[in-house]
């Protein structure tokens, strides 16, 4: 297939790197950088979790963060949530917007560590989220089936763990009225090469080819880049990215691990195959360099190391 003209990358720095860091970041510097990300271009930013802040310290000003945020016009700030007590947060916290979304794992090694929920509990779970969107006339935007590319505790993760998932998200939907949502498959523990996406987004296809497909991409083994092409090779168009590089999931049994593909390698990549982004280059690597300075510590991104192309021609 021919790549897409356009591809949409919605921005999951902060949520995923303010989760994982280990020291504790101000309030104050994660709305900066969120602020920062909304000027460059960025529609959609996912800014904080509502998840217990036992597991999860690093989002344990939720709130907060969520009062101190200014969107500008045309910039959505979201949150994610793993189930209805999340959700209830999220839906009363200002300045977001909500977009109903479930997470259900096609590993259920992964599930149980993650959620402590297996296969059945997973779907319940969902299944109560639907109702809640349906009550509350929350639009259904997406559905993420972690773990879809491999698991390190489970190893291997049959395609077809991944096709029930969406099988069964699809149905509870359908039973409460509700269309289907954007289809994320995420690389929870970054076991996806371009073989597996090609697999993966294949099956995907050939059962529901109407469906849109996202790809939420780790780079612990530095294939995240190559499995991005891969995916847009096969006419994906939708990416989650992460400022510099920030975050990592934090139960994935990595003492390193990466977080999603960095949002301004990936505009560079981009940018230099005649794909729009709609994004500002210098202005990512600028919030590259501040998200740096507000972890206090180097982070994977290369652009803001390296720079624009042709700032050196």
């Amino acid at each position: 297939m021919s790549l897409p003209p356009r591809i949409e990358i919605r921005e999951e720095g902060p949520r995923e790197g303010f989760q994982f860091e280990k020291g504790e970041i101000p309030t104050d510097r994660k709305v900066a950088l969120i602020q920062a990300l909304a000027g460059t271009g960025l529609k959609r930013i996912q800014t904080v979790s509502f998840v217990d802040p036992r597991r999860v310290p690093g989002m344990a000003d939720a709130e907060a963060v969520c009062q101190a945020l200014r969107p500008p016009p045309g910039v959505a700030f979201g949150a994610l949530w793993l189930n209805a007590k999340g959700f209830l947060r999220a839906l009363v916290a200002p300045n977001l917007t909500i977009d109903g979304s479930v997470s259900v794992s096609a590993s259920e090694v992964f599930g149980k560590r993650n959620q402590n929920r297996d296969r059945e509990q997973d779907l319940a779970a969902a299944a109560a989220l639907m109702a809640l969107y349906a009550e509350n006339n929350i639009p259904f935007a997406r559905a993420t089936v972690m773990a879809a590319f491999g698991c390190n505790f489970q190893g291997e993760v049959p395609v077809s763990a991944v096709t029930d998932r969406i099988a069964a998200i699809l149905a509870l939907a359908g039973g409460v009225g509700l269309p289907p949502p954007v289809i994320s498959l995420a690389d929870t523990m970054a076991w996806a090469t371009p073989r597996r996406i090609a697999a993966v987004v294949g099956a995907v296809r050939e059962k529901w080819p109407e469906l849109e497909i996202s790809l939420h991409l780790h780079d612990t083994r530095g294939m995240a880049m190559v499995n991005a092409w891969e995916g847009m090779r096969l006419g994906v168009a939708r990416f989650d990215a992460a400022i510099a590089g920030l975050g990592g999931c934090p139960f994935a049994k990595h003492a390193g691990a990466a977080g999603n593909i960095c949002t301004e390698d990936l505009a560079l990549l981009c940018a230099e195959s005649g794909i729009e982004t709609g994004l500002d280059l210098e202005k990512l690597i600028e919030a590259g360099r501040l998200a740096e300075d507000v972890v206090g510590h180097p982070l994977p991104g290369r652009v803001k190391q390296g720079g624009m192309l042709r700032a050196l021609a």
